[in-house]
């Protein structure tokens, strides 16, 4: 059988694991270097700009490390998503799973993406988040690096 690699919607949470070491990196890289279609959404990108400048502005690291983990945000294996989640899949998700309100719109994105593209997994290290993605049928084993 012919499988379709599979195409992955990075949260910030995800977006941030590959710049920065945490106890999530090992499989964030593991994950950028599948083959598939990876994608970040403008909230992605811009939360994780946000977090880039945050820790430049607080001096908690070196400029020159800054600079390389904006060079790893731009080069990344991930292609920009233009594409804002429908207003009904906002209200009916936030009803039904307790998250956060960026974590609610990567959510109903990836959601919306999804009917275009069924065969879209959401990547993310937040707990709700990523209990709310296996829910709606999003999620993946991140134990397998495999959807489940």
């Amino acid at each position: 059988m012919n499988r379709k690699p599979p195409v992955i919607y990075w949260d910030t949470s995800a977006i941030v694991s590959v710049l920065f070491k945490d106890d999530h990196s090992e499989r964030a890289h593991l994950w950028a270097g599948q083959e598939g279609i990876h994608l970040i959404s403008s909230l992605g990108y811009a939360e994780a700009c946000a977090v880039l400048s945050r820790i430049q502005r607080e001096g908690a690291l070196a400029d020159i490390l800054i600079k390389a983990a904006y060079e790893v945000l731009e080069s990344g294996p991930w292609r920009r998503l233009h594409l804002a989640p429908a207003w009904e899949d906002l209200r009916e998700l936030s009803a039904k799973w307790p998250l956060r309100g960026a974590d609610l719109w990567h959510l109903a994105t990836a959601k919306h993406a999804q009917t275009e593209l069924p065969e879209l997994v959401l990547l993310s290290f937040d707990d709700r988040l990523k209990t709310a993605s296996e829910g709606e049928g999003l999620g993946i084993d991140l134990t397998q690096g495999s959807r489940p």
